[in-house]
């Protein structure tokens, strides 16, 4: 698969115009509309294509660096993105808020993971940056739950998305429903991921936090454009 799609493009385009700091929320939300709407319809397109030539669409891994101020907030939300698009990681090195973490799926969802994982940490450090802690409470404190309430928002935006598109989908030349299709593949991520790590456990940690920052981020999740552990003797799995 190439990233010169032009469906890829297309996306790329609606979300360069959500993450412009110029952008009202009004605005933000046409884009996020369209462009959710063709970003789940593309990752079924190519699971479905690929359940009748396998060589259309095949599974990968890739390491993603994440580093930058609030990081632990950074890899949660990757961690959601990757859960939501079928996707499976676990963090392999930390250092110094240097985080490196690696990623098995299919490459179109792969490709799809990264894409709204760079776009979406602009959108939510611009809200971040625009809310405004109540009366006493630390900007810290506002900023975390600000996050929090982005992040796990976001997940469940992502998730209702992808489900509505695999429902929407028509069957496969196979006769296969999109359902279908999907749990296949998510099987064969999770078989190479274990293969993999076969000591990963699941990162129980969430992002659930105090603070009135909470609501305001679930506010700028829903209007965000989708496109619709620490390193121990065993590894944390990236998971929600």
């Amino acid at each position: 698969m190439t990233k010169n799609n032009p469906q890829l493009q297309k996306i790329r385009a609606l979300l360069a115009k959500a993450e412009d700091p110029a952008t009202t929320p009004e605005e933000a939300e046409t884009y996020f509309a369209k462009a959710a709407e063709l970003m789940a319809k593309y990752g079924i397109e190519q699971a479905m294509l690929a359940d009748a030539n396998p060589s259309l669409d095949r599974p990968g891994d890739r390491v993603i660096v994440v580093d930058g101020t609030y990081t632990n907030d950074r890899v949660y939300l990757l961690g959601y993105i990757t859960d939501a698009l079928n996707c499976h990681g676990v963090q392999i090195a930390k250092d110094r808020g240097r985080t490196e973490i690696h990623l098995f799926g299919y490459e179109s969802d792969l490709d799809r993971v990264e894409m709204l994982f760079t776009s979406l940490l602009l959108q939510m450090f611009n809200g971040m940056r625009h809310g405004r802690p109540a009366y006493g409470e630390s900007t810290v404190t506002y900023r975390k739950s600000w996050v929090a309430g982005f992040i796990l928002t976001i997940y469940k935006r992502l998730q209702e998305i992808e489900a509505r598109a695999r429902q929407e989908a028509p069957a496969a030349a196979s006769g296969r429903s999109a359902e279908l299709v999907v749990a296949d593949r998510k099987t064969v991520v999770m078989a190479r991921f274990n293969a993999a790590y076969p000591d990963a456990r699941s990162n129980g940690r969430k992002t659930h936090r105090r603070g009135t920052g909470f609501k305001a981020g679930e506010e700028a999740a829903r209007r965000a454009d989708l496109g619709q552990t620490r390193v121990g003797q065993r590894r944390r799995a990236l998971t929600s």
